[in-house]
Order: structure tokens, then sequence, then C-alpha cells
């Protein structure tokens, strides 16, 4: 029998189907399958294993005839003794012969491999990891930021570009050597690149309390799809909301800051504002010594965002995006409080009557806009 021709070969001719099939044997790639799993503080599950000095997300080989979803279960259930099913995938990465770090003696021929999404998990289930007796030594939970130290360079870039697809929900990634082919605005500003602050501060919906200095004034300003405003830092990639730091011409009220910040941060401008609460700061890290304070925080309907312009007092060109907010909270490290927060801003978001927003793609605000 004779099959069709290949690109290699003139048109019009064809070639056996013995010759066909040695022909795509010899192009073959190795398959492998990883699987990202983050804990409630969005840091990720990295194993030490006892043959390699860098670590892997759980996952391995592709078995013969094997599914890729059902290998992923399968690796869970030998390396962390969980059951668990598989079916959300991140990201699919073509691994080149000289993208992997095997020996020669290996003959890596490339590899394809399929990211996987474990979801978050629990103190529950987290508590529920058995370890084999040999190959995975042990396992951690890390800043996403950690780990272009702790794995190979394409490890921890298929692992940053999987974490990234999904928070954006963007769909699965095709990725070449661990960078996406399509990058989208997480991916070209780097976010989580450099580690998150960890701020679990507790969070009062109720006035800060007299004499307690309000040293921040935040925002989430509401586009009318229920979406937030999120800037980056394009230097580091580091997310925070629109606001900031009273100065002395606004007088003391916290909206005369946050209007004025958000007005020099975003070019945004916004309607009156629904206040939320305060997080309760000791005042005890190194980034802010001075003492006990207030972080109080808003809701507000954006009404129109200008161009991207550098801020006045720092310079900088903040990435502008907007995201369900949900999803902008994975930006950051606030830990257990921040579900307070949250039900306090979807209450404001009702009182301004904004529609809640579903996750989807998170968007990049680059040409002035009106709502």
């Amino acid at each position: 029998m004779t099959t069709t021709s290949t690109p290699d070969e003139l048109p019009g001719t064809a070639m056996t189907d013995e010759a066909y099939g040695a022909l795509r044997a010899s192009a073959a790639l190795w398959v492998g399958t990883s699987v990202l799993i983050t804990d409630r503080r969005g840091r990720i599950l990295i194993q030490h294993v006892d043959y390699l000095s860098t670590c892997l997300l759980p996952g391995g080989a592709v078995d013969a005839g094997e599914a890729p979803s059902h290998a992923a279960s399968r690796e869970l259930k030998e390396e962390l003794g969980v059951d668990a099913v598989v079916d959300r995938g991140l990201a699919v990465d073509w691994v080149s012969r000289d993208g992997s770090v095997a020996p020669p003696v290996m003959r890596f021929p490339g590899e394809i491999i399929h990211v996987y999404d474990g979801g978050t998990w629990d103190d529950e289930q987290i508590a529920a990891i058995r370890l084999p007796a040999r190959e995975i030594a042990s396992i951690e939970f890390v800043e996403p930021a950690r780990l272009p130290d702790l794995m190979s360079p394409g490890d921890a870039r298929r692992a940053l570009s999987a974490l990234r697809a999904r928070i954006g929900s963007a769909g699965a990634a095709l990725l070449e050597n661990g960078s996406p082919l399509a990058p989208t605005v997480l991916d070209r500003a780097g976010v989580l690149r450099t580690a998150r602050a960890e701020h679990h501060l507790p969070f009062r919906p109720a006035p800060a309390p007299d004499g307690l200095d309000v040293r921040q004034s935040w925002g989430w300003l509401f586009a009318p799809d229920g979406r937030v405003l999120v800037l980056l830092d394009p230097d580091t990639g580091a997310a925070c909301l629109p606001g900031g730091t009273p100065e002395p011409h606004d007088h003391g009220d916290p909206v005369a800051t946050l209007r004025r910040e958000a007005r020099e941060e975003a070019h945004a401008g916004f309607g009156e504002p629904v206040f939320l609460g305060h997080l309760s700061d000791p005042g005890e890290h190194l980034s802010d010594p001075g003492g006990p304070c207030a972080r109080v925080r808003y809701a507000a309907a954006l009404a129109h965002v200008g161009p991207a312009l550098p801020d006045p007092a720092t310079g900088r060109t903040y990435t502008r995006m907007l995201a369900a907010p949900e999803q902008a909270l994975e930006f950051f490290d606030w830990g257990p409080p921040a579900t307070e927060q949250l039900a306090a801003v979807h209450r404001g978001r009702e009182r301004l009557g904004i529609p809640a927003a579903a996750r989807g793609p998170v968007t990049e605000l680059g040409a002035p806009t009106t709502w």
C-alpha cells in the first residue's frame, strides 16, 4: 500500500506505509506531564527528588498508549498518594533537544509536556499527602518567584507560564521551551517573577479608630462589567491597586489621596466611592517602620482612563489591566484576611449597582476609555 506524499517529497510522489511509518517514527518525541498545584496563598507545590539537584512539579512520563491526563492522575497517586481527577489543561510545551538538561546518554529527542491544573489545595488535602519510600524526598509550597532558583530554567519558565495562564483564564498556553507563543499581558509584564510582599493584615469592615494614622488609601475601581483596575510595575511585574500614601495637600482626606493617586498612577477617574473598611497594620515590617497605622479601602465605579503616561512621582508607566476581583487577589499574598476583604469588595460592588464578573481573560487597558 501507499500513502500520501510527505512535505519532504516531490509533489505527486508516494511512499509505502512502512516507509511513512519509519519516517514518522524517526521524528518521534517523548511525552510527559506536569501538574500545577497551589495552596490558598498562591504558593506552588514542588518536589525535591533524590535523583536531581533541581526540583520538579508533580508528574512524569506518559506510558505507551496512555492518555496524558490519565498519566497525570497516575503520577499524583504514585508521587503524592492522592487520588485526583485531572481534566483541565494549562499549557502544552514543546521542548527542543537543546532545551533539556538530559545527559547525552539518554539521546533525548525532544518532548511534548502537558501541564494540568491540579487546583488549589486546602490544609486537609495537603495533610493527606503521602510520599513514596523512594524518589520524592520532600515537598514544599514556594513563592512563584523562587522557581527559577529551585528548578531548571526550562521547568521554571513552563511552570510560571502555566500559572499565568491559570490566573489570566485565557485558555491553555502553547509554549516552546517554556515560553508562550502568544504572550498575554501577564507574560509581557513578567507577573510573579518577583516575590509578592506578605501582608497578612486583619481587615476590619469599619472606619479606622480615632487616633490611628491612615497611611495608605487604595481603591477597588470597577469597570461596568465588574472587573477591577490593577496596575503592574514595569520594572518588577509587581501588582498593586490604584492608590497610595497621603500627602499634605490631601488635607487628611483619604478619598482625595485615592483620587490623586489614581490620576497620577493610572490616569483614571472614578465616581463617588463606597468605604469598605481598613487593614490594621501594627507597623512591624521593615518596609514601613513608622508604627501602627490603618490602610483604608474603597470601591468606586471607573469613569474614564486616559493614555498611559509616567507617574509624575516615580517616573514609571504602569501597565493597566482589568481582572475579576478573585483574579486580582492572586497577584497578592494577603493571607486568610483577604477573604473578608473580598466579601466587603462585593458588598461595595452591589451598592454601586455593578454586576459580578466571572473569571475570564485578563485584558490590558491601553487606549483611553470612557464609561
